[in-house]
């Protein structure tokens, strides 16, 4: 029985350390199903999600390019964090408050952060003229890693017109290439 019991932590162990955790979403999405058995990438990849309501929300799972894009979107928009909201940032698993209340959101309790970002979202509004929030976004994680790739889920229930909005805003950028995130549709469906 030892010799067993043996066996068993170290395959625990061994599962626990090979394992990758997934990042808390902001919000629940459903994803519609599909055919298509492409694997995203594990590692280098933008995620972008949009829930029914069509909020959109980034992030990627590299600490490193979050805080670049934090520092490259900062400086543009003139935006100044302190070490709390910082802090904030870092732990926050994506961004999701428009520039004008990022950091009034960032200010926040964790606890309150997660309720209050569900009515947020980014926007794909162009800023005077210019590229969107959204957009600058985008455009500071391909200068925080050139090689990122860019990976949309949305929920079965997301209007089309935001959608198309997103993909429009991504081709302006000539951003071209990017997985959809569905589900693996069943033989009953």
């Amino acid at each position: 029985m030892t010799p067993m019991s043996d066996v068993m932590t170290l395959l625990l162990c061994f599962f626990m350390l090979t394992s990758t955790f997934l990042q808390p979403e902001p919000v629940k999405v459903n994803t519609p199903s599909s055919v298509s058995e492409v694997k995203v990438p594990e590692k280098d990849v933008l995620n972008i999600l949009v829930n029914p309501e069509g909020k959109i929300f980034l992030g990627t799972d590299n600490k490193n390019d979050m805080n670049a894009m934090l520092a490259t979107v900062t400086d543009k928009f003139g935006i100044t964090l302190n070490a709390t909201q910082i802090k904030h940032y870092k732990e926050d698993a994506m961004i999701g408050a428009p520039l004008g209340k990022f950091a009034d959101y960032l200010s926040l309790e964790p606890e309150k952060m997660a309720e209050v970002i569900q009515a947020m979202g980014i926007p794909t509004d162009s800023i005077e003229g210019g590229m969107s929030e959204f957009q600058e976004w985008v455009k500071a994680a391909r200068e925080s890693n050139p090689d990122i790739k860019i990976a949309i889920k949305c929920d079965a229930k997301t209007p089309y017109k935001v959608v198309k909005t997103m993909m429009s805003e991504l081709q302006d950028m000539n951003e071209n290439r990017y997985q959809l995130i569905t589900n693996l549709k069943t033989g009953e469906e």
